[in-house]
């Protein structure tokens, strides 16, 4: 399986601890492609339909629902708990995207 960097993936999240994200939910990947290609992991964000006006959260409109990507909730996982590409995201959230993680973790 080809995996890119801005691409959605159906990622199951089970099992997980507290406040973590759970169950098979949409996952951006954020590893960039260099990752993927080499890696048996992929660094994912995941997403959700409810809405929290976090800092650290990006809002789209994904395959007709009002989503939002939780930049907050970055976890390197297995590839093999991708199981289906669901498309990828607009130009505009992946600028929105580089820019919060540029914010969280360099600058």
């Amino acid at each position: 399986m080809v995996i890119r960097q801005y691409d959605v993936y159906l990622v199951s999240l089970d099992p997980t601890v507290g406040h973590e994200a759970k169950k098979t939910r949409p996952c951006l990947v954020v590893s960039p492609d260099e990752m993927n290609d080499s890696l048996r992991t992929v660094m994912i964000a995941p997403m959700t339909t409810g809405f929290h006006p976090y800092p650290t959260r990006v809002s789209l409109r994904f395959r007709g629902k009002d989503a939002s990507i939780c930049l907050d909730q970055i976890r390197t996982v297995d590839r093999r708990r991708l199981q289906k590409k669901l498309g990828t995201i607009g130009s505009a959230s992946v600028t929105r995207v580089k820019s919060i993680i540029r914010e969280m973790l360099v600058d």
